[in-house]
């Protein structure tokens, strides 16, 4: 796609997120009436898109879809198809172990699990880059190749970190047999799959992570409950040990560190 193209799908984008009437003559405004003060007249908008001559519109067009729907389902490809899952959820069980309430924020949080999805998925979003947008862009593969070949350096991330039990299971639902490579599976067996198994791991990795801050809250719930002290709540005063005991032990580091080699 060169920069003619690209500009001029710009245009038709913006024409689209504007709502603005002018696509090749195919939008037409109603006439107003000759009296627009007569009282129960409204102006009557019809909205119409015509077809033009030329394969190069309608591919501009098809390109202008898919750019639209990409944006409306990036949220679902980040969560659903990347590492960003196993790291948001292991960094919630750790927020909640702890006790801390809403420190660190939800966005911190989540901020710094998307730059940790980007350092993970660099690898990945680079072969895809080599091997399908570039020549997408320089006119040697088409559109519909692109996708297919894009798409296989992420079947081959997400089959790396699923169980097969699972991958298994879909597969037997959707009545796949035994498939000779990852090309021939498609997505819809191999994401939910991934999105177990990311889940089962996030699981796991909070319950490791929730044993160390339970055990500090049994010895500081039961040195009260031998002083006597009922009415102050345990919770409260082992806080600040288990912050102290995560910091000493730098926490963030390892947590991080395990993360980031968890993913094969």
């Amino acid at each position: 796609m060169n920069s003619r193209h690209l500009i001029r799908l710009v245009l038709i984008t913006l024409i689209l997120l504007v709502g603005i009437p002018a696509i090749q003559g195919g939008a037409a405004l109603a006439q107003v009436p000759d009296d627009p003060d007569e009282p129960g007249t409204i102006p009557r908008i019809d909205l119409s898109v015509t077809p033009v001559d030329g394969a190069e519109d309608y591919s501009l067009a098809i390109q202008t879809l898919i750019i639209l729907t990409i944006l409306a389902f990036g949220p679902a490809f980040v969560t659903m198809m990347t590492s960003f899952t196993r790291i948001v959820v292991v960094f919630f069980f750790l927020r909640l172990a702890m006790g801390t309430q809403q420190s660190p924020p939800n966005q911190v949080l989540i901020g710094l699990a998307l730059f940790l999805t980007i350092f993970i998925m660099a690898p990945v979003v680079n072969e895809i880059n080599t091997e399908a947008i570039e020549p997408y862009l320089d006119d040697e593969i088409t559109q519909q190749e692109a996708l297919t070949i894009g798409a296989t350096p992420l079947k081959e991330f997400m089959i790396r970190q699923t169980r097969d039990q699972d991958l298994l299971m879909f597969m037997d639902m959707a009545d796949i047999d035994a498939v000779a490579d990852v090309e021939e599976l498609p997505l819809y067996v191999v994401v939910p799959s991934y999105v177990i198994s990311e889940l089962r791991i996030a699981f796991q990795i909070g319950f490791l992570i929730y044993l160390p801050f339970l055990v500090i809250d049994l010895v500081v719930a039961s040195i009260l409950l031998s002083m006597g002290i009922i009415f102050l709540p345990p919770v409260l005063v082992s806080l600040p040990f288990k912050i102290l005991v995560f910091v000493l032990t730098d926490g963030w580091y390892l947590i991080v560190e395990s993360l980031v080699q968890s993913f094969n």
